[in-house]
Formats: C-alpha cells, sequence, structure tokens
C-alpha cells in the first residue's frame, strides 16, 4: 500500500507546500496532493485563501523529482474538459509518468465558490456529466485518472473511464462497500482505490493526543505517533485501498510529512 499526502493548500505563499513537498519526498513517502479550491471558509466565517490548484501542482512538480504528484481533487464544473486535459498534460510533461489527476463532480461545499465566481453550480445530472466529459479527455494525458467520490454515479464514472476512485473520509466500512462495488465494476486492469482523509501525528500517542486537543481535530481524526497511524491506515488496506493519503490537520508544518515518513515502511507489513 502507498502512502501520501496532502499539501497546506489554504496558504498565501507557495513557499509553504513546497518546503512540505520537497520533505515529503526526502521522507520516502510516495505521494504529494493540493486540493483545487477558489476559497475556503473558516469556522467563524471568514475567507481563506487558496492556491490555485493547477498552478500549485506545476510548481509542486517542478520542486520535486520522484515522488508522484496529484491533486485531490480537481473540480470538472470549474473549467471545461479541453483545459482541464491541456493542464494536466502540461504538468505530466514537467514530472513524466508521476502525475495523478483525480477529478471530481464537486458537492454542496463547492456551491459557494462555484456562485461567488458567477460559475453556477449545476444540477446533479449536469455535473457527473462533467465530470464524465473531463475524465475521457484527461486520459489522454498520460497521467494516471482518478475519480473522486461516494456517490454511486460518480463512482460509475470511475470503474467505466479512470485508472482508480478516491474516498475521502468516511470509516472503514464505509470504504470497504464502496471499494469492493467500484473495483469489480472497473474496466481499467490496473484500478486503484485510495481512501484519505484526517490525521493528527506526533512522537507517541500522548503527543498526539495533546496536539490534537490543541488543534481542535474532528473526531475522525486519526490521532497517534507512527504506529498507531499505521495502524489506523492500515485498516483500510486491509479492506482493498492501494493508496491512502493522509491529510495532517496542521499540514503547514514540514515536521507531520517527516514523521509520516516513519509510517511508510509500517505499511509493507
Amino acid at each position: 500500500m502507498k502512502l501520501g499526502l496532502t499539501l497546506p493548500s489554504f496558504v498565501e505563499d507557495p513557499a509553504t507546500p513546497l518546503a512540505v513537498a520537497r520533505v515529503a519526498e526526502d521522507a520516502g513517502l510516495d505521494g504529494v496532493f493540493v486540493y483545487d479550491h477558489l476559497f475556503r471558509t473558516s469556522p467563524d466565517g471568514t475567507r481563506r485563501p487558496a492556491l490555485e490548484g493547477v498552478a500549485l501542482l506545476g510548481a509542486v512538480a517542478q520542486a520535486t523529482s520522484t515522488i508522484a504528484v496529484g491533486a485531490l481533487v480537481f473540480r470538472a464544473w470549474l473549467r471545461p474538459p479541453a483545459s482541464l486535459a491541456a493542464a494536466i498534460a502540461t504538468v505530466q510533461r514537467i514530472a513524466p509518468d508521476r502525475v495523478i489527476a483525480t477529478i471530481g463532480a464537486g458537492d454542496s461545499q463547492s456551491r459557494e465558490e462555484n456562485e461567488s465566481f458567477g460559475l453556477g453550480f449545476g444540477t446533479t445530472a449536469e455535473r457527473i456529466a462533467a465530470l464524465r466529459a473531463s475524465v475521457v479527455a484527461a486520459r489522454d494525458t498520460a497521467a494516471r485518472v482518478w475519480v473522486g467520490g461516494h456517490v454511486a454515479p460518480v463512482r460509475a464514472v470511475a470503474s467505466r473511464h479512470a485508472n482508480g476512485w478516491n474516498a475521502w473520509g468516511g470509516d472503514v466500512t464505509a470504504f470497504a462497500a464502496q471499494a469492493a462495488e467500484t473495483r469489480a465494476a472497473a474496466k481499467a486492469p490496473d484500478f486503484e482505490c485510495s481512501w484519505g482523509g484526517l490525521v493528527v501525528i506526533a512522537d507517541d500517542d500522548e503527543g498526539a493526543k495533546e496536539k490534537a486537543s490543541r488543534l481542535h481535530a474532528p473526531s475522525e481524526t486519526i490521532v497517534g505517533g507512527p504506529e498507531t497511524v499505521a495502524e489506523g491506515l492500515l485498516a483500510y488496506g486491509a479492506v482493498g485501498a492501494d493508496w491512502v493519503v493522509a491529510a495532517p490537520v496542521d499540514s503547514r508544518d514540514p515536521e507531520s510529512a517527516r514523521l509520516l515518513g516513519e509510517v511508510r515502511p509500517l505499511l509493507d507489513g
């Protein structure tokens, strides 16, 4: 099972995610992933900045040399299929055979962003159609193309048209059922299932619990030292995850990437 890391995308300075990406590569992780948002809303209602997903992915590709680079997830509604495919193909030229382009249809959390910029949100059927068109266009770029999302129509696009599928969050039981169904229907012989979710990691379990409390980590967060985090991630591998993508709550801190490097060999059994 491979281990990826989400990079801090909701910052002003692109040097922050680039530094974390370099630490992740040095630590032996398998991949780093950027988000794709126009802005994010804090719990107090203020808007946080967001680095544009395609531009950041290109910068990460240039700043690294061996680690896989990808997105969780490009939202099909933001760009025409040909435009997204051209962007993915460009990053693929910068980082040959290292790009994982995950594409999603967007969900209710995307509505405010889309409508704030006059992009509209579309019906579910329209967003699924945009997802399908984007995935089909992206397949010609030589990048690996995953589809992100839990609902059945999205997973159907993954099975029929993509190289893989990603579930964000959710417990092991739900992931197991969805992964089995999605993989069974997959047409690609090398189809991959992946899971991504929040983690808080420290040198030991007690330190991680203290950090999680300080950061107000949500209840579903995997919290612990390297061995405990590995156990939490291995549970997903046991039911079909080829990749797990850890999203540190304190994503700006390169120390989380370094500690996840200690988790990586534990996932090999």
